[in-house]
Formats: structure tokens, sequence, C-alpha cells
């Protein structure tokens, strides 16, 4: 089974809408049951929280739920029990090969590298409004087809 963990700076806006889209995406194509999803944050600010109201209200209105999620944060384990470690942007990248322990087999990148887009960078939208989390949202599910395509082509365990 393949694993992959979403990360991002507090684990209550990306990260758990990166697990839910796609989760999402994963069923949509019938592979639901191939890959291990879960979400995390580089910081432990809000850990044990739910994600953040906006972020709940966007994929609602896409039929996703995040409910059940609680925020969580990255640990030294994580690299070790995880195929493909993905962050949201350069900053959470940085912290993640910092923590990243020796021995790791770990892909560790960015989210969006398997968008097709220019966007390198999945913004965080916690200080702006409903909008921003509408455009998260949209970045996410292009980067989680893109991912889907990779995991078919280079098989998922």
């Amino acid at each position: 089974m393949t694993r992959v963990l979403f990360v991002c700076l507090g684990n209550i806006c990306r990260s758990p809408i990166a697990e839910g889209a796609f989760r999402q995406a994963l069923e949509d194509a019938g592979m639901g049951d191939q890959v291990t999803i879960d979400s995390c944050g580089i910081g432990n600010w809000h850990v044990g929280k739910a994600p953040d109201p906006r972020a709940q209200a966007a994929v609602v209105r896409r039929g996703i739920d995040l409910s059940q999620l609680r925020a969580r944060q990255l640990t030294t384990k994580d690299f070790l029990d995880a195929d493909y470690v993905l962050g949201m942007d350069r900053d959470n990248l940085q912290a993640m090969r910092a923590l990243r322990p020796a021995g790791s087999q770990a892909h560790v990148g960015l989210f969006l590298d398997f968008a097709g887009t220019p966007e390198a960078e999945v913004p965080d939208p916690y200080y702006g409004g409903e909008q921003g989390f509408e455009t998260v949202l949209d970045m996410i599910e292009a980067a989680s087809l893109g991912l889907i395509e990779h995991l078919k082509v280079n098989g998922v365990d």
C-alpha cells in the first residue's frame, strides 16, 4: 500500500484540504483502497484541533468531509512510514528536509510538482477570505489528479 502524507504549517487549512481532496480523487479513480493518506503540520499550535471552518466549508461545497480530521505535528517517524511526504510551500519543504532522518526512502517534495502548472506553492489562505480557500482547493485538486497519474505510471504498492 502506498502511503502519502501532506504537510503544511499548522495542519488546519492546506494539508487537511489536500488529504480530503486527494482521498476523493482516489475514490473517483477507483484507487481508494490502494493508498493510505494522512496530513500533518510543521508546528504544534493547532494539535488536536479540527480543520479551519473556512476550509471545511470550501470542501463541503465539493462533497468532501473533513470533520473527522484533527491536526497533528510532523515527526521523524513520518518519513520512515510514508512513501511520499508532500509540502504545500518552500518553507514547509525546508522544515521537512531539516527533520527528515537518515535512512528515509520517502519522496520529499512539493505537492504542486504534480499539478503540471507553473505555480510551485499552495498559498496559505489562513489570513485571507473564503475565496482563498476556493483557490487553494482548485490547486490541490489539480495536483491530486497529477499525483494519481504519477502513481498509475510508477505503480502503487
